[in-house]
């Protein structure tokens, strides 16, 4: 058996004991739908069974019972940035989120004027190589509010973010997830064809509106949003699919719908 089969075994027998956890917390409580600033375009998300978080430091310290109680199933947590930033949250977050009983997983959030060969040594070096863990999830914006100001053509954007997929692949062993807003995917991603799962943000409109039918995993639907165990605002997410589809993006890393076409790739895990 591969490292990778073991994993995938390790993560199947995970998912059978906090399966019942996860059904008994939503059962019991149902979903909780917050939001301060709500829009009526994304009202859909509401009513969708798999509901998720993403977290950085701005949210302090998370009570993650009182969130997977209120409906809570996921979480995205901030880990590293650049080259040398590390979210100073992001142990502490990462720990507490698993004996909580969520699936959680870490991101990285790109930047423009630091070599991406840097940036993937910085995040192999500060995120576990956890095989019960969600995909690694690549943040691509063009960060407007820093101080790099990078001239970069598309294409070498679109190299960097071709080198950093492939080392958090490589050092995790699970095909990364890319969450993207509408102006880099526009200016980089639109009508480029990439393997791996899509998270696209979209607070006033379902992603269909905004992407051009690009196939998406998971939608950031507010950033206004509130839930038990965390004081202010925090991004409301949902996971585009079933209970039973959930199971399987737990167990396999891919989306259900490319499994058939990933799976004999090796790019994803057995169902079997």
């Amino acid at each position: 058996m591969s490292a990778f089969r073991r994993q995938i075994h390790l993560w199947r027998s995970a998912i059978l004991v906090l399966g019942l956890t996860f059904l008994a917390a939503c059962s019991g409580t149902g979903i909780v739908v917050g939001d301060n600033d709500p829009h009526p375009g994304v009202r859909r998300a509401h009513s969708m069974p798999v509901q998720g978080i993403d977290i950085a430091r701005y949210q302090g310290q998370v009570d993650f019972a009182a969130a997977r109680a209120a409906g809570t199933r996921f979480v995205f947590i901030k880990a590293t940035e650049g080259g040398d930033y590390l979210d100073p949250m992001f142990r502490e977050n990462w720990r507490r989120s698993h004996e909580a009983g969520l699936a959680r997983g870490a991101y990285h959030f790109m930047t423009w004027c630091r070599p991406a060969v840097e940036q993937a040594n910085w995040f192999k070096a500060n995120v576990p190589n956890d095989p019960y863990a969600l995909p690694p999830v690549l943040d691509l914006e063009w960060n407007n509010h820093s101080s790099c100001r990078p001239d970069l053509e598309d294409g070498e954007a679109l190299a960097m973010v071709r080198t950093m997929l492939l080392a958090m692949e490589e050092h995790t062993g699970k095909l990364p997830i890319i969450y993207t807003d509408m102006n880099f995917h526009r200016d980089v991603l639109e009508g480029l064809h990439l393997d791996n799962t899509f998270w696209l943000r979209s607070v006033a409109a379902e992603p269909h509106h905004r992407y051009h039918n690009r196939m998406w995993t998971f939608w950031q639907w507010t950033q206004t949003g509130t839930m038990p165990g965390i004081r202010g605002e925090v991004d409301r997410n949902v996971y585009f699919g079933s209970e039973d589809e959930w199971v399987q993006f737990l167990l396999t890393g891919c989306d259900p719908r490319a499994w058939s076409r990933l799976g004999p790739m090796g790019r994803c895990g057995s169902l079997k």
